[in-house]
């Protein structure tokens, strides 16, 4: 069996792509991590207005009814081009939560942002101080969500905030749809990092030579292509099957390919990479704390041994 986008979610893809290549979401994030959020909010109603907060959400409560798949295709297109904001809880799990069907006309809209809580694996709120709806996957329960105290995240665009303590996270659907999403972003991360580095590649001499001309970088480059291209199939077969074990297995190769992407791209721009204008600081720190979200590598790796 060959598995293939069909057009419309190409299309779909190409149309995400094409607006937040002109939205400046580097600088709406860059904007959420000092605290002012309305550079964000101009992105995020520009999404709700292609779909991307609705896919889940069926068409008798203003969404789209779309599949699993669909939210890969956008979450790679968000993880790419470093969106700010509580995507994952308002597009992927909320949807998938019950208690939270009156507010799914809301949040299909984009007229709501949601956070969700899901001890272990999730103790802490993003973004608690925009959302308006809180989803607590172990009481299973849909509030208004309260600001808590802040904690700082390696990443400062993920503005993290503790609402208190919360029993296990029960709804393994909504939670596996999380994990799936922060998948799809990772592997979108990674395609950015690639991408950027192959283009510095091109650009950046050594020697009298463009680097990219030496084959011990084109080695390197083509590893992390590699590594992505094997990743890739494993998001899109699990947001099919949607099953614990292929959830997790997408998580922890799209998390290792990001993160060689991102060693990679930092090796190949050099002492550039560490500078904080550099907008490869902002996807190096996104994609590890990603890693840890919703789940670490061990997490995982269990649920993947587990029969």
């Amino acid at each position: 069996m060959r598995f293939a986008l069909s057009a419309e979610q190409q299309d779909f893809a190409a149309s995400l792509h094409d607006f937040l290549t002109g939205a400046d979401p580097v600088g709406a994030a860059r904007a959420w991590a000092q605290g002012r959020h309305e550079p964000g909010f101009k992105v995020l109603r520009g999404l709700a207005e292609l779909g991307v907060p609705a896919l889940l959400i069926d068409e008798g409560h203003g969404g789209l009814g779309a599949s699993p798949v669909d939210l890969v295709v956008a979450f790679e297109a968000l993880g790419y081009h470093a969106v700010p904001g509580p995507l994952v809880e308002t597009a992927a799990v909320a949807p998938a939560v019950e208690a939270a069907g009156s507010w799914w006309p809301a949040l299909a809209a984009g007229e709501v942002f949601a956070t969700v809580l899901a001890p272990p694996h999730v103790p802490l709120a993003l973004d608690a101080d925009i959302a308006g709806l809180v989803v607590d996957l172990g009481a299973g329960t849909a509030a208004p969500a309260g600001h808590g105290e802040f904690v700082q995240s390696v990443d400062p665009v993920r503005r993290l905030f503790r609402l208190g303590t919360s029993a296990p996270a029960t709804d393994g659907r909504a939670f596996d749809l999380g994990v799936l999403a922060v998948a799809a972003q990772l592997l979108g991360a990674g395609q950015w990092l690639l991408d950027a580095a192959v283009a510095y590649a091109k650009q950046r001499s050594q020697y009298g030579r463009l680097i990219g001309e030496y084959q011990a970088v084109k080695h390197l480059l083509a590893d992390v292509a590699t590594h992505l291209e094997l990743a890739r199939p494993l998001v899109h077969g699990a947001a099919v099957t949607l099953s614990p074990r292929d959830v997790s297995a997408a998580k922890v190769k799209a998390g290792d390919a990001a993160y060689l992407a991102a060693r990679t791209a930092l090796q190949v721009h050099g002492a550039i990479g560490y500078t904080a204008e550099h907008d490869l600081g902002l996807r190096l720190t996104k994609v590890r704390a990603l890693i840890g979200a919703w789940g670490d590598g061990g997490f995982h790796r269990e649920r993947v041994l587990t029969p």
